[in-house]
């Protein structure tokens, strides 16, 4: 069956999505088409509407409709603690996990030489200039335990040793080479109550 140009573009639009190749982009297309065409539309209203109006919080870097997000903004956080996230899928595998009640800074990555992915890249400079604030007595390190993710720690732990901040690195139960937003409640609850100094 030849495709048109539009029913193709559909699908290789659908393929930016992490984990869909061409076949499940095109299975995806087709049942936009026939199965759903209104919530199609409803989806594209959406995405527009969050690609346009959702960003950073200029506090902690998480995703956010506002200037500061809901947990930067909540009184009842303790702003003397900071975990430090590298995604803010992170945030939300730690706040499912309900045993945090700090406040968090996103990185958006971790550092990578190899890739060119320097400390300005990842937000380390905001990073400093908060800590400089002298606000924060405790960063808690939970970069996913990746070769660039240890290496972040490192390097975030420095930064804190210089200023007399004491460092924390969440342990027992997170894999070695896994990533946070798949790690399931129970083990993020005993990797905090488990964290170690650093």
């Amino acid at each position: 069956m030849a495709e048109t140009s539009l029913l193709q573009g559909l699908i290789d639009s659908l393929r930016i999505l992490p984990g869909v190749g061409p076949k499940s982009a095109q299975r995806m297309a087709f049942h936009i088409l026939e199965r759903d065409r209104e919530g199609a539309l409803r989806l594209a209203e959406v995405l527009q509407e969050a690609v346009t109006r959702i960003g950073h919080c200029k506090r902690c870097r998480t995703f956010t409709e506002h200037e500061l997000c809901r947990l930067c903004t909540n009184p009842a956080r303790q702003p003397s603690q900071l975990c430090v996230v590298e995604t803010p899928a992170d945030v939300v595998a730690i706040e499912q996990a309900a045993v945090y009640k700090g406040l968090y800074y996103v990185l958006h990555g971790s550092l990578s030489p190899l890739d060119g992915i320097g400390p300005e890249n990842i937000g380390l400079d905001a990073l400093e200039a908060r800590l400089d604030e002298k606000e924060v007595n405790e960063i808690i390190l939970a970069t996913n335990t990746t070769v660039e993710g240890e290496v972040t720690a490192h390097y975030i732990s420095e930064m804190a040793h210089e200023r007399g901040i004491k460092t924390t690195r969440i342990a027992h139960g997170v894999p070695v080479g896994g990533e946070l937003e798949y790690v399931d409640s129970g083990t993020l609850t005993h990797a905090f109550e488990g964290r170690k100094d650093y």
